[in-house]
């Protein structure tokens, strides 16, 4: 598929801790009420990792965004939640100023997406939320959501390395967990590919929202509201891992299914952060139906 060029313009909105940067791809006079601006965003992931995405999807203008305490956003210690994020979402909609956007939102971002449409349904013209990794809903939700309180406490006793282990062995569990799980071994970091130390850091943006991201109450009865304005989507490829759960089970909260897209969790992204390639082809033409 041919990608087209566009001006990219990089903005800010806020300031201190709640400095949100993001960028708009195209013209923002070419959005219509029937082709919206298109607000990609993710948690922890940044801006970057949309990239992909908004070089094809160009019959409309496209933000990226890096969520709070990522990418150029100012770092930190403190938990952050999801009705954070929701704020932060509501602010750039806002300073954008084009009225209702669409929104495309995976992985905590979907999460943070939710709770933004929850509270904001205004804002809001569709959104795709692609693989939320939200326990609330999950037959297994308490061995879950314990497995990502382990994660958070191994991340504050032993660093980011030991953390990172644990959490890949969590996202990477193929279907539902038993108390087993949380009494497993500590994974080793360096079968991951992760150091073995404690370098003392502890703003890593991924830990600082767990295990808030993953525990959301939704208030399923407005999302219901919004009807097919909130749809909820997984990758084909993407099996019986937690955020895939997580999405079929929000779904059938809400009396719907999940639509199966192309890919697996990062099937949308180009060639970034050293990792190869999903199916951004496919995944933008998916995409631009699901958004018609």
């Amino acid at each position: 598929m041919t990608t087209t060029q566009r001006s990219t313009a990089t903005r800010t909105v806020g300031e201190g801790d709640d400095l949100i940067t993001y960028d708009v791809h195209g013209d923002l006079t070419q959005a219509a009420p029937d082709r919206p601006l298109l607000l990609a965003v993710g948690s922890p992931m940044d801006a970057a990792g949309f990239a992909a995405l908004a070089e094809r999807l160009d019959d409309r203008p496209v933000v990226t965004m890096d969520p709070r305490g990522a990418g150029r956003n100012p770092t930190g210690t403190d938990p952050v939640t999801p009705e954070q994020h929701a704020e932060d979402l509501h602010r750039v909609v806002a300073a954008l100023g084009v009225g209702a956007v669409d929104v495309f939102a995976s992985s905590g971002g979907a999460v943070n997406a939710l709770a933004h449409a929850t509270a904001y349904p205004q804002d809001v013209r569709r959104v795709v939320a692609h693989e939320p990794p939200l326990a609330t809903y999950l037959p297994d939700r308490e061995v879950a959501l314990a497995a990502c309180e382990q994660v958070r406490r191994t991340y504050e006793q032993d660093g980011h390395g030991a953390a990172m282990a644990r959490f890949m062995t969590l996202v990477m569990a193929p279907g539902e967990l038993d108390e087993s799980f949380l009494d497993r071994p500590a994974p080793d970091p360096s079968a991951f590919g992760m150091p073995t130390g404690d370098d003392g850091s502890r703003d890593d943006p991924l830990f600082r929202n767990m295990p808030a991201c993953n525990a959301l109450e939704l208030d399923l009865d407005r999302l219901r509201d919004l009807g097919d304005r909130v749809v909820l989507a997984v990758g084909e490829d993407s099996g019986q891992a937690l955020a895939a759960r997580g999405a079929r089970s929000v779904a059938q909260a809400l009396g719907a299914e999940a639509v199966v897209v192309p890919g697996d969790h990062g099937g949308f992204m180009g060639e970034v952060y050293g990792r190869p390639a999903g199916r951004p082809d496919e995944f933008a033409a998916a995409l631009r139906r699901l958004l018609a």
